[in-house]
Parts: structure tokens; C-alpha cells; sequence
């Protein structure tokens, strides 16, 4: 059925189609029917796929990366279609418009998409007020937070500081965003001295808030995959040293490998989708055999496939994330990877998911 929606999609430019599937989400977010059908259809679960990280619970390893529910308006109807967690956001302080349209671009003989967002959002206030009920959802909830364009990186600490504070209530773990391609200068905040001050900032704000009464909350570094070895090694060792629960291997790409002759390869953005699979999985494996015994990894780039999913497991990943693969796949790609999941385990011996994180990496 997906197929033909898709064709009705595909005729639609890439952001009007992503409104479109939110409005719909919007529609079924509040309706108690309508997430009871989605559950009936979507939903695959065994125990098998069951893991425990930070103390919270995930049913199954297979969760919604951030880009798709900027503004945590459907999270409810996302956790209907069977994912393990989903991650909303990028959220920034205050709202913006992002950067100019057109702004995304399918890549379809590639299974790719580009992307030059710019964390377009309504704000963290904003995203407050979506988030009251969160704890309802059935599945975690991350908070993948930024800093606003206009913000010089010389405060940026602030700016992820005030998106904690008026959201730690909100979710179950939280990501900082520095990896980002589509706001200038944000990936310059990778760098070790630049991530040390914002994570000290922002788990000095986490004390504080902790200090009032809030329960604590996993802080996780998303990175970037245009790293070289030694700066990534850097990047990982000083946001483990600093607090960091988790790593998020990885984001989009500025790399062109294996789309260099489509028509929009020349397009800025950042790339992802099939072509960011093997050096996304590529990255999973080296953080892990440099971290993977002090904090958990969450891999994302290029799933579209239970074995891709596997592939990034077995590389150390213990959650991976899809998106563009739903793009191409459809809202039934959460179940077919767990479906597909499973045989695996059960192939190789394995008694549980757990079992099968970094195997390949040891």
C-alpha cells in the first residue's frame, strides 16, 4: 500500500510531502482509535529485542532519528508505528524559520536525500508545551537540541544550557547537536575544547536542575561522520570524559561518494540515506572499540534493512535509528527490521540483542 501512497508523495517536493505526513500524524495523534489501528498494523514485539540503557527500557533497538518531528507534535502516532523510541527536535532556544526553500531534495535512484534544514523549529517553549504528556507515549522519548544561527559559537553553551533547562522534564535523554552541517560554524564545536565547555555547562545545568527535584537525564553527543580518525577519537574520548552517557554515530554528510553524478549532487546540504551506510557502520565500529566498554552507541545512516540495522549492532551500535530509509520504505520499516531482527539472532545463537553488540568489533 506504501507504494502507492509514495507515488502521491513523490510528485510532491520533498518538504511538502514531509508537511503533508505530519498533518496526517497530527490527525491520528489524539485519537485513541486511530493509534490502537496503527499499534494492530506496525507493532512487532519479542522479548528478545528487549534493552535496558540508562535505566530506561526500550522495547526494541529500532528508533525514529531526530530531523523528522522537529516540533514534538506527533510523537504519540510516531510510537504507534512501532519503533522502540523516537527522537524529536532538532530544538533550538528560540524558534526559527531555518534556511531558504528548497532546502531538501530526494535522491531516489541513490535511496539518498540532501538536506539543508537549518534546525528550522518553533522553539523550545514551544516544544515544552508538546511535551507534557511524553511520559504517555509507550516508548522513550529523546530531545535532540542545537543552537540558534544567530547565536556566536562563543556562546553556544548557553543556548544548549536554556534548551535543558526548559526541557529536562520533557523527555528521557537528550542529545547535543554539534554535528549538524546546515548551521554555519556548528561543526567547529566538535572540537575537543569547544565540546568540553558546552557539556560542562550543560551537566552543570543538569546538576542544578537535579538539585530541585528532577529526576536525571542520559546526555548524549551526536557526531559527525567528516571527522578524521584523530579528531574523532578526540571528540569521543573528551565527551566520555566529560559526561557524555552516549554517542550517536552519526549524522548527515557533506561527502558526495556514490551520488557524484546525480543532478543534485552539487546541491548543499548534508547527505544521508544508502550512500552514508558503510561509513556511518565504518564509525560505529571504530568508537566502540574506542568507548564502547565506557558508554552506549545509538547508529544511524543508511538503515533500510534488517541487516543493515544488524550490520551497525554487531559493529557496537545497542539502538540504531532509521529516517531516510522510512522516507523510501514507509511507516512499516520498524517492523520489518524486527521481524528481520530476530531470525538474525536466532541464526547466530543469540539470546538477546544485547548479545550481538560489537561482536564484530571485539
Amino acid at each position: 500500500m506504501y507504494q502507492l501512497v509514495k507515488k502521491f508523495l513523490f510528485k510532491m517536493s520533498a518538504e511538502e510531502a514531509h508537511e503533508k505526513t505530519i498533518h496526517l500524524l497530527r490527525s491520528v495523534e489524539n485519537s485513541a482509535p486511530g493509534k490502537s489501528i496503527l499499534k494492530m498494523v506496525y507493532q512487532f514485539r519479542d522479548e528478545r529485542l528487549e534493552t535496558t540503557l540508562w535505566g530506561i527500557r526500550f522495547p526494541n533497538p529500532v528508533g525514529l532519528a531526530a530531523g523528522f518531528d522537529k516540533n514534538a507534535e506527533v510523537y504519540h502516532a510516531l510510537a504507534s508505528l512501532g519503533f522502540g523510541f523516537v527522537e524529536v527536535g532538532t530544538i533550538t532556544p528560540q524558534g526559527q524559520p531555518g534556511n531558504p526553500q528548497p532546502r531538501l531534495f530526494r535522491l531516489p535512484e541513490k535511496q539518498a536525500v540532501i538536506n539543508r534544514m537549518g534546525f528550522n523549529n518553533y522553539g523550545a517553549y514551544t516544544a515544552s508545551q508538546n511535551l507534557l504528556d511524553y511520559a504517555y507515549a509507550d516508548i522513550p522519548i529523546g530531545i535532540n537540541i542545537g543552537k540558534n544561527k544567530l547565536t556566536p559559537n562563543e556562546e553556544a553553551a548557553s543556548d544548549y544550557s536554556k534548551c535543558l533547562d526548559l526541557l529536562y522534564s520533557y523527555g528521557h535523554y537528550f542529545v547535543i547537536n554539534v554535528s549538524s552541517p546546515n548551521t554555519p560554524n556548528l561543526r567547529d564545536l566538535q572540537e575537543a575544547n569547544s565540546l568540553r565547555s558546552i557539556l560542562r555547562e550543560v551537566k552543570a545545568k543538569a546538576a542544578e536542575l537535579e538539585m530541585r527535584g528532577a529526576k536525571a537525564k542520559p546526555i548524549l553527543v551526536k557526531v559527525s561522520p567528516d571527522m578524521a580518525d584523530e579528531q574523532m577519537s578526540d571528540v569521543v574520548r573528551a565527551a566520555v570524559a566529560e559526561g557524555a552517557a552516549g554517542i550517536i554515530a552519526t549524522n548527515t554528510t557533506l561527502s558526495r561518494d556514490g551520488v557524484e553524478n546525480h543532478p543534485y549532487a552539487e546541491e548543499a546540504g548534508g547527505l544521508s540515506g544508502k550512500p552514508l551506510e558503510e561509513r556511518s557502520t565504518a564509525w560505529v565500529r571504530e568508537i566502540y572499540q574506542e568507548v564502547g566498554d565506557k558508554v552506549p552507541i545509538i547508529g544511524v545512516g543508511g538503515i533500510f534493512t534488517g541487516d543493515d540495522a544488524y550490520r551497525k549492532i554487531r559493529a557496537g551500535a545497542s539502538l540504531v535509528q532509521v529516517y531516510t530509509g522510512m522516507i523510501y520504505r514507509g511507516p512499516g520499516i520498524a517492523r520489518q527490521i524486527n521481524k528481520r531482527l530476530v531470525q538474525l539472532l536466532k541464526k547466530d545463537g543469540f539470546a538477546r540483542i544485547s548479545d550481538a553488540v560489537g561482536v564484530d568489533a571485539r
